[in-house]
């Protein structure tokens, strides 16, 4: 995949793509180096690995995809998808969800080069914490990406410098 900001422009649309890209990158970095037992690991309190914030990173920003084009959750009325967000199951392998991640980022930035505006909107999914019956813009979806892939991207620190060491900012 060529670098994502060689082929970007530096409009609104091309810096919020940039932006939520960082932020992949800061997640996809984290596991640098890495076996796949060591980013399986749960070094914290918390049940959360590396691999499996990779997993989740890439379906939430799947669903967010699936909501604004129109087609829905894909996984919202399955329990099971969501027990297993966190986590690699079956053959899953690092380098595969790596790869559906990658899909998933051509998609996402294609659909929203392709948009007419970033003003579109489309409505929020039901949930307790959002409003009811509301609609939000294509770029408040942008933004909500950057801030749920930066909030995992922390989690990846953590969770890397309490397996070895290694610090993402030196």
């Amino acid at each position: 995949m060529a670098h994502l900001s060689e082929e970007i422009l530096g409009d609104e649309r091309g810096t919020l793509l940039l932006f939520v890209e960082s932020q992949r990158t800061a997640i996809r970095e984290s596991l640098a180096g890495l076996t796949a037992e060591q980013a399986a690991s749960r070094p914290s309190a918390s049940e959360l690995s590396l691999s499996g914030l990779v997993k989740h990173v890439a379906g939430v920003e799947l669903n967010w995809l699936r909501l604004a084009q129109g087609r829905g959750d894909e996984t919202e009325n399955d329990p099971e998808a969501w027990q297993n967000a966190f986590r690699l199951v079956g053959d899953e392998t690092i380098a595969s969800v790596q790869a559906f991640w990658d899909e998933v980022t051509a998609e996402l930035t294609a659909f929203v080069r392709d948009l007419p505006s970033l003003d579109q909107t489309f409505p929020l999914p039901p949930a307790p914490w959002f409003p009811q019956d509301h609609k939000v813009s294509m770029r408040w979806m942008l933004l909500h990406l950057v801030e749920e892939i930066a909030r995992h991207a922390g989690h990846a620190d953590v969770i890397r410098e309490s397996l070895d060491g290694t610090k993402a900012m030196g």
